[in-house]
């Protein structure tokens, strides 16, 4: 599909159709960049997708051990109170 880049103040943009949106799943925020001279737009990734992957992978390995032994403070040696 060809399209015509618009000014946007100083700078220029595209107008991406309905239809193609929808198809990239793309939210009000988007990833941005050039690859071999092509602009690519994606979704945006959440900051911690996979994560919970991860860690339940990390526990099935036994890759979830704390490194330093925990270390008790003054606030483990009396009673709070709020």
């Amino acid at each position: 599909m060809k399209t015509r880049l618009v000014r946007i103040g100083n700078s220029r943009g595209v107008r991406l159709p309905k239809a193609i949106i929808d198809q990239a799943g793309l939210t009000e925020e988007v990833e941005l960049g050039v690859r071999d001279g092509a602009v690519i737009i994606a979704r945006a990734a959440s900051p911690r997708s996979g994560w919970a992957d991860a860690a339940k992978h990390m526990h099935q390995r036994g890759d979830d051990q704390l490194l330093d032994p925990p270390v008790s403070t003054r606030f483990d040696e009396g009673e709070w109170e709020w």
